[in-house]
């Protein structure tokens, strides 16, 4: 057969991973609000800060393991580097801080923290399987929970739903910040939705849905996907009670205003 067909055209390997980034991209069909919230609520763990702030600088404990491997003048140029790139991750430059932090993946596969930058750069990039191997790789080195919420967006991109009910098991075992476990609600509540699982959305969703002494973002994050939920399910008496109760402390949350417009308020 080989004979037959003649020889085959050399391999573009750049042109080919190009194609499969691509697909994998296009696999994370667009479920409406609930897929944008979700995304959305990973951005604290993925550097989605003010680009006022002050750019990140390398923990001491990663410097210090660096040094630990390398040469003085090596560990101190690497270190620069993975500053930069935690940087460029910072001010939303996620293909910058791809590149910038590729080579340390293979000069340093023992630092947790380098294969947290590339996968945090990967995940904003919607190359969410490049995304789920690298958080995968730091959580094995350095277990960290903030980092489990886009580790199961990932999964949830890929439709690995298993695998983001695992995650989510590990979540509530860690006991984190509540800001940490709203991210990681949100998630596995929208993948159940996704699912066609409507009822455990809304039932994992409404564990919130009671008025805390201060309501902060994540709160209203939840209450939001909460109130697309029911909006979903055809409840939209109470999807516009929810969504009217993000409005009332936040107005200009998201797109409420024009939800609630078309909820008939």
């Amino acid at each position: 057969m080989r004979a037959r067909r003649g020889p085959r055209a050399p391999r573009d390997e750049a042109a080919e991973q190009a194609k499969i980034e691509a697909r994998e991209t296009e696999q994370w069909i667009d479920e409406g609000s609930v897929r944008d919230e979700a995304e959305a609520a990973t951005r604290r763990a993925s550097g989605g800060r003010r680009n006022d702030r002050p750019a990140p600088e390398v923990d001491p404990a990663v410097a210090a393991e660096i040094h630990a491997a390398l040469a003085p003048e090596r560990a101190k140029r690497l270190t620069e580097r993975l500053a930069s790139a935690s940087a460029a991750l910072d001010r939303e430059r996620f293909e910058e801080a791809r590149r910038m932090v590729t080579p340390l993946v293979k000069e340093l596969p023992h630092v947790a923290a380098v294969h947290e930058v590339a996968g945090l750069a990967s995940y904003r990039l919607g190359r969410w399987r490049q995304a789920a191997q690298s958080l995968e790789l730091a959580r094995q080195l350095h277990p960290d929970p903030a980092m489990l919420p886009v580790l199961a967006d990932c999964y949830r991109a890929l439709r690995r739903w298993s695998d983001v009910d695992a995650v989510w098991d590990d979540l509530k075992r860690a006991s984190p910040s509540h800001d940490i476990m709203a991210e990681g609600r949100i998630v596995v509540a929208s993948s159940l939705a996704e699912r066609g699982d409507l009822r455990d959305a809304i039932s994992l969703m409404q564990s919130v849905s009671q008025q805390p002494k201060r309501v902060r973002e994540h709160h209203l994050r939840q209450w939001y996907v909460l109130a697309d939920l029911y909006d979903r399910a055809g409840d939209t008496i109470t999807a516009r009670n929810w969504f009217g109760e993000v409005a009332r402390h936040e107005p200009d949350f998201a797109d409420v205003r024009e939800r609630l417009r078309s909820l008939g308020r």
